[in-house]
This record gives structure tokens, sequence and C-alpha cells, in this order.
């Protein structure tokens, strides 16, 4: 265990509200590909944003394309030694959120209580319809898609059925973010992992964390906007390093 390593376990074991914080690449350890990289799914497909989605049915066709692309993986992926970390975390009542950026539900199906998780950016596990608000699983909107429905609209109202996810353009979910500014500002420690924090305004709650006084760790492997903020930076495989920050 290097020496920023031992450091930052030794806050963590000082603290009872560490804030967790996760992006992309905690999921991609478990096989789940990300947006920017090099086979990421942004470079592989353009960008449907939400206006788009909303005013064209050629843009909703293409988009629930691209969905039914990345869902099989999706579905299937199992959590990584990173997830359980936090699980660990929680079961030593050091856990005060978790808060992510991903849309996989890898954190729920570690074991993290669903009451923790603050999902920004949504769920990939529903569709949404967005004029009333009905929810169904995804696996039965992607089944419609996959039987000839390939923009698939709500059976309620016949409203627009989208996953329901945050896309370009969308309004984040206020009670979401809410919930997140305040852990971060309550957090002793804020425990980053995975996220090249530059999607905003999720990217801004490590810095909220940092000036209410919290100790920062990043875990990363590439560098990240605010490595001169933190605390601890730690360039290590996140299902390797993460166990080791857990007393």
């Amino acid at each position: 265990m290097s020496a920023a390593t031992r450091r930052a376990r030794d806050w963590i074991e000082a603290s009872r509200r560490v804030a967790g914080f996760t992006g992309a690449g905690i999921s991609t350890e478990s096989g789940i590909p990300d947006f920017r990289g090099p086979n990421g799914v942004w470079t592989r497909n353009r960008v449907v944003e939400y206006g788009e989605f909303v005013s064209s049915r050629e843009a909703r066709i293409e988009y629930w394309r691209q969905k039914i692309e990345s869902w099989p993986a999706m579905r299937d992926a199992a959590p990584n030694a990173g997830h359980g970390a936090f699980v660990e975390l929680e079961r030593q009542g050091r856990l005060s959120a978790m808060i992510t950026q991903n849309i996989d539900g890898l954190h729920q199906r570690a074991g993290q209580s669903p009451e923790l998780v603050i999902e920004l950016h949504g769920t990939m596990a529903e569709a949404v319809c967005l004029s009333c608000g009905y929810r169904i699983p995804m696996n039965d909107a992607v089944a419609r898609v996959e039987r000839g429905d390939p923009a698939p609209e709500c059976d309620r109202c016949g409203g627009f059925l989208k996953p329901a996810t945050i896309s370009f353009g969308q309004t984040m979910p206020e009670r979401e973010m809410m919930r997140a500014t305040e852990a971060a500002r309550r957090s002793e420690v804020f425990l980053a992992a995975g996220s090249s924090l530059v999607v905003h305004p999720a990217a801004y709650l490590p810095v909220i964390a940092k000036q209410a006084g919290a100790r920062l760790i990043l875990v990363n492997r590439t560098p990240t906007p605010l490595d001169d903020l933190a605390d601890a930076v730690l360039r290590e495989e996140i299902g390797t390093v993460l166990p080791e920050l857990v007393p």
C-alpha cells in the first residue's frame, strides 16, 4: 500500500460521513464501455440531444437504436470490487451518500441501500413517458423495439417513451442535485472514483465538499481538472485501490 493510499485510508477511518462519488471508470472495470474513450459510445455514434429527441421521430429512432445496442452489456454486467468497497463502507456506518453519474444500477446490484444511491444522470433500468411520467422496465421497452416499434410511445397517454436517463440539453433532476449538494456539503471525506470531473454540474460537487472542509480523495487513471485541489490523488485501478481504502 502506498503512503498516499495509507493516508487516505486513515482519513476514511476517522470519518462517519464519507460521500462516495463515481463516474464511468468504475463501470468500465465491469465491462461497460465508457462514453468518451477510444471505443466509447460517443465516438462510435452521433449524440442525439434532448431537443432533437422530442422534435424528430428520426432522432428518436436513432436514439433507441443506440440504447438497444448498449443495453445487453449494461444489463448483464456484474459489480466489481470497487462497488463492493462502497457497500462495505455503508456496512461500517461510514457512508453518508453514494452519488453516481452512472446509469447502470451496479451500486444497487452490489448491495448498496437504494436510499443512499443518488443517480444524477438517471437510470437505464426503466423507460419513462415524457408526458405522464409512467415507467416501464427497460427490458419491456427493448422488446417493443425489437418487435418492430423503433420509437415506442406510452400505452397510457401516447407520449414519447425515453430511457430514464438525462440527455444533453435535458434538465438535471432537481431533487437528486439538491440531495447530492447537501451530501457533499456535509461530508467529512469526499471519495470520487472513476470520474473525469468534466461534466457539470456534477463535477462541481467535489469543490463544494472541499470548500466545506472535507478531505477530497480522487481515484482515477488519468488527470482531472481538480487534481490540484485534492488531498490525495490515486492513479490506480479502482477495483484494487478502493478495497484498500476501507478500514
